[in-house]
């Protein structure tokens, strides 16, 4: 039976609704093409596929495990018509961790591109494979292997609210296993009305998604602002840097959307003279890298807007024009920085001469909602991680950061990566941030590993600039020179390595990086001593001292 959803409700539901008759372009990947009204009616077959297979008294929860194609965007839509819920699984997990994760979100079963059912191991959960999304135009779609997708179906709605779980999205695990973030239809379809009202964005615009469609990014900063907006989305399987700018251009992409490294990673293609040649006005995301924002910017034309923010959901912030290079932006109201143990506002910090932080004991915590959850909707069965997050009637971050006078906020790392340091807390993002000055520097990751006596000891990966050398001597004597790094941020440990390890979004996996320690076929430099400036190689025969000095205190 058909149900009437209020257009102005926020929810994916009213958002689809709003396009079921419109002509205009919806979704395009390479040469397909899809206009709105299409669309709508394909995530209608999608909703009577997931409807017939139901299996009753049972959470109707579906997985799916594919790259960004357009049977990804059908069947988001289905779910939402359905009633449905839409467990987004990473390809990057393999063998039994992902099948925990479809285990423990309760997936009736798991549609998975024919290329990545093989991650999944035998099971008890149905695994059925989507249509190829690479297949050539023309190809047969009439039903999928164990799912039937009828030729046609009517446009049947369940009703939806704000409120109503839509999604299941996995944080990145970049310092701990993966949490299933509850994704309603409200915190889907806000962020997507509100950014397509922010930069004006509308039929006349195709919003370009390469970040992958299992993350909240490509969800809330991409799909949904391109079907809020009433623009053209225009997916990408994977992402490229090589094939960024000639997929702009092809698509015609006036919005695109990134999260983490995809920024640098593009400008590390070879300049050309008309670079600046091509129809994208805007980029929006977060974590990009401050020194590549205005590179960006220049070099392809367009205008680069980086804020803050994580999957949960609970804490945003906007760089604006005023703010100050390398900071997050302003603080809104009702959200500080507090004391994570006493719970008290924090006092803004005082800076040096050198723009060090004097005072991080008492300038640096978490950063809170102090009004409430913001678009956090918890946690799927995960009381304990619920209840870290929510204390008090406050949304807590789990991000560190300081202010200043001004109200302006620095980012200091993650709760978790907070590292002890000879009874002091430090935070690990001002440490790269000094590290990345360095102009052979391309890539830091600062991260904590075990001290031999009690807490933790600095140490570093980093990754060289292409033909760009550094000595432990030349490192010694420019971090010798940053004004603001106290002595006890300085490295003790520095692994250089030609690449990181990284999530599928490109966030660096710290967990690795610190189990690893210097045991790596890496050149890791140290200073023996602990305490005077010098690096020098670390051998083999000193690693070894070193893990037995830990495991004898252990």
């Amino acid at each position: 039976m058909a149900v009437t959803v209020p257009a102005a409700l926020p929810t994916v539901t009213a958002l689809l609704l709003a396009r079921a008759g419109d002509p205009e372009p919806g979704l395009r990947f390479e040469d397909r093409r899809w206009s709105w009204r299409e669309h709508v009616g394909e995530c209608a077959r999608y909703a009577a596929a997931l409807r017939a297979r139901r299996a009753p008294g049972r959470p109707f929860h579906v997985g799916v495990l594919a790259d960004n194609v357009p049977e990804f965007s059908f069947l988001l839509g289905g779910c939402a018509f359905a009633g449905a819920v839409l467990v987004a699984l990473n390809p990057v997990r393999r063998g039994e961790a992902l099948a925990r994760d479809v285990a423990r979100t309760d997936c009736q079963y798991v549609l998975a591109e024919p290329g990545y059912a093989a991650l999944l191991p035998a099971m008890d959960v149905p695994v059925l494979c989507l249509p190829r999304g690479d297949d050539p135009p023309g190809t047969p779609r009439a039903a999928l292997d164990g799912l039937d997708l009828p030729a046609r179906a009517p446009l049947e709605v369940a009703p939806a609210t704000p409120d109503d779980l839509l999604m299941l999205i996995f944080t990145s695990g970049t310092s701990g296993e993966p949490k299933a973030v509850r994704c309603t239809h409200g915190k889907i379809a806000v962020p997507g009305r509100m950014l397509a009202g922010r930069f004006g964005l509308g039929t006349g615009d195709t919003v370009y998604v390469s970040m992958p469609m299992f993350h909240s990014n490509a969800i809330m900063a991409g799909w949904a602002v391109g079907l809020a907006a009433g623009a053209a989305i225009a997916l990408r399987r994977r992402f490229s840097a090589s094939g960024f700018l000639p997929d702009v251009r092809a698509f015609g992409a006036t919005y695109a959307n990134y999260v983490g490294k995809p920024l640098s990673y593009v400008l590390a293609t070879p300049e050309r003279a008309d670079d600046a040649d091509n129809p994208l006005r805007i980029a929006y995301g977060n974590e990009g890298a401050p020194g590549d924002l205005a590179r960006f910017a220049e070099r392809f034309g367009c205008t680069v807007i980086d804020g803050f923010g994580s999957t949960e959901g609970g804490v945003a912030i906007s760089r604006t024009p005023d703010t100050p290079p390398g900071a997050l932006g302003r603080l809104t109201d009702g959200v500080a920085v507090l004391d994570p143990e006493t719970g008290r506002p924090c006092p803004p910090g005082r800076f040096g001469p050198g723009g060090e932080l004097l005072n991080p004991a008492e300038a640096v915590g978490e950063l809170v909602n102090t009004a409430g959850s913001g678009l956090f909707a918890g946690y799927y069965h995960d009381v304990e991680a619920d209840t870290s997050r929510m204390r008090d009637g406050m949304y807590w971050s789990g991000d560190l950061g300081y202010t200043d006078s001004r109200g302006f906020c620095w980012f200091a790392g993650r709760a978790g990566q907070w590292l002890r340091v000879d009874g002091e807390n430090l935070g690990t993002a001002p440490i790269e941030r000094a590290l990345l000055r360095h102009p052979a520097i391309a890539e830091a990751a600062v991260y904590g590993v075990p001290d031999p006596i009690a807490g933790n000891q600095v140490m570093a990966c980093v990754v060289m600039r292409g033909g760009a050398s550094l000595t432990p001597a030349e490192l010694s004597t420019f971090l010798a020179a940053q004004g603001d790094l106290g002595r006890k941020q300085h490295p003790r440990f520095v692994r250089v390595a030609g690449q990181m390890p990284r999530t599928a979004t490109f966030k660096v996996l710290t967990r690795v990086l610190a189990a690893d320690r210097w045991n790596t076929g890496d050149p890791v430099w140290w200073r023996p001593d602990g305490r005077s400036p010098g690096y020098v190689p670390l051998g083999q025969d000193q690693a070894t001292a070193l893990d037995a000095g830990i495991r004898s205190v252990r």
